[in-house]
């Protein structure tokens, strides 16, 4: 089964949650693989800091397509893509859907505020763009792509911009009759009562989404009591990653020798294994043997 197929079985089951893990590169979705997970969010807050640049459409489309490419290259996992507000207008958003499906990602996702966006947990400018405006941008997507099995997920930030449950609730409507295929909803409580209110008011079939990185207590037994079908977990490698390293460099350059972190870091051979070092060289060997001379001169 090809990844997006996989990503819509996964929807169509009633059974699964959907557990998705924000990545920045390859390596990042590689390892998401091997321990499990469904799907790779190629996280535009992740692939931003790892360009030490703001979540702030400062980095190009061509920058995260770029990035977007090397994790469905490396991985047999649906990638999901972080498009912040489809890079521009209308026309911006049939470009980025034609470009992203052509990369094999499964999904793309796009969120309801004005170009260029900041970060939902930024204090400050979080600007809505109109509903109307939106909703096209949702209907040329779906119009734009040619497989069926693509996906379009409405990111709805109304309760970021502090604009109330009724306005969520509405643009979700909106944005669901328009062909969205799944509805994330996004809040920036410490608590998971704004999602709890909004999934027990939602009363359609359109798959929710939810991204817990302010209220991390929410736990999976509730979200399926929710029926909620996707969790991100944004960017928590990407912490873990930077405190790891941190922590790593700080005993490093108090020490007399490497010794000293031995056990913080990975061995060599675990890296071999995840460049795929082994297939390198037995490929290498097979073409080179096979075309050995017959005759010895």
């Amino acid at each position: 089964m090809k990844p997006r197929q996989r990503l819509r079985a996964g929807l169509n089951n009633p059974q699964q949650l959907i557990r998705v893990v924000g990545a920045h590169n390859a390596l990042g979705a590689k390892l998401i693989e091997r321990n499990g997970f469904d799907a790779v969010w190629a996280s535009g807050f992740e692939i931003s800091t790892a360009h030490a640049k703001p979540d702030a459409n400062i980095l190009s489309m061509t920058e995260l397509l770029y990035c977007a490419e090397q994790m469905v290259e490396a991985t047999v996992l649906p990638i999901i893509a972080d498009c912040d507000t489809g890079f521009g207008n209308i026309n911006n958003v049939v470009r980025m859907i034609k470009e992203y499906e052509k990369a094999g990602v499964a999904a793309v996702c796009i969120e309801d505020k004005v170009f260029p966006k900041m970060n939902s947990f930024i204090p400050g400018r979080q600007e809505l763009a109109p509903v109307e405006e939106f909703c096209g941008k949702i209907s040329a997507a779906k119009d734009a792509q040619t497989d069926e099995d693509f996906m379009v997920i409405a990111r709805i930030e109304a309760l970021i911009a502090n604009q109330g449950m009724e306005e969520a609730l509405y643009r979700a409507e909106m944005y669901r009759e328009v062909g969205a295929d799944m509805i994330l909803i996004h809040s920036k409580l410490q608590e998971p009562v704004e999602i709890i209110e909004f999934c027990n008011k939602w009363k359609h079939d359109t798959p929710i989404v939810i991204v817990p990185t302010t209220y991390p207590n929410l736990s999976l037994h509730q979200m399926k009591e929710l029926q909620i079908k996707v969790v991100i977990y944004a960017n928590q490698a990407l912490r873990a990653s930077v405190k790891a390293v941190n922590h790593m460099l700080e005993t490093l350059r108090i020490s007399d020798s490497l010794s000293s972190i031995s056990s913080q870091i990975a061995q060599m051979d675990e890296l071999f294994d995840l460049q795929g070092m082994k297939e390198y060289v037995a490929l290498e060997k097979e073409y080179k043997d096979r075309h050995r001379p017959k005759v010895i001169r």
